[in-house]
């Protein structure tokens, strides 16, 4: 999600992990929201379920199709963007499950996401998974064609 700040720029929406081994961690942790799509599930609809399931908040009418990026991983993301608006302190992430301590054999839940912010498009870059960087940069090169 994205939106003209009230300084006239362009600020995003990202996500920070939640659970104890995100904790700590800041710079090339956050995410875009995202997810996994349900076998043949249609790869827009995925990724307006995975917002909801995220956020709690429904994802833009409107979407532009990023592309996709490969983490170091080798997890394929395939991202799209639209312009809204969303109150961080409303955001109501759904759990998952986690096995912690590492290699314990026991399970907790956690919020998928612990938090959101707005930031600018070079704060993103900064803060997102280095792989998820790129998305930011077709992103502005789409804003600029005035295409929002």
């Amino acid at each position: 999600m994205h939106r003209i700040g009230g300084d006239g720029e362009v600020e995003v929406l990202i996500a920070h992990p939640g659970g104890p081994f995100w904790a700590r961690k800041d710079a090339g942790a956050w995410t875009i929201p995202k997810g996994l799509a349900n076998g043949d599930e249609d790869l827009e609809a995925a990724a307006r379920r995975e917002f909801t399931e995220e956020t709690g908040a429904a994802a833009p009418q409107e979407l532009t199709d990023l592309g996709v990026v490969v983490q170091r991983a080798g997890k394929r993301v395939h991202a799209f963007a639209g312009e809204g608006d969303l109150d961080p302190a409303t955001v109501v992430s759904n759990l998952v499950p986690v096995q912690w301590p590492p290699r314990s054999g026991r399970t907790i839940e956690v919020p998928e996401i612990d938090r959101v912010s707005w930031v600018s498009l070079d704060e993103a870059r900064r803060l997102l998974n280095p792989a998820q960087a790129a998305l930011i940069v077709r992103l502005a090169d789409h804003l600029k064609t005035g295409d929002r």
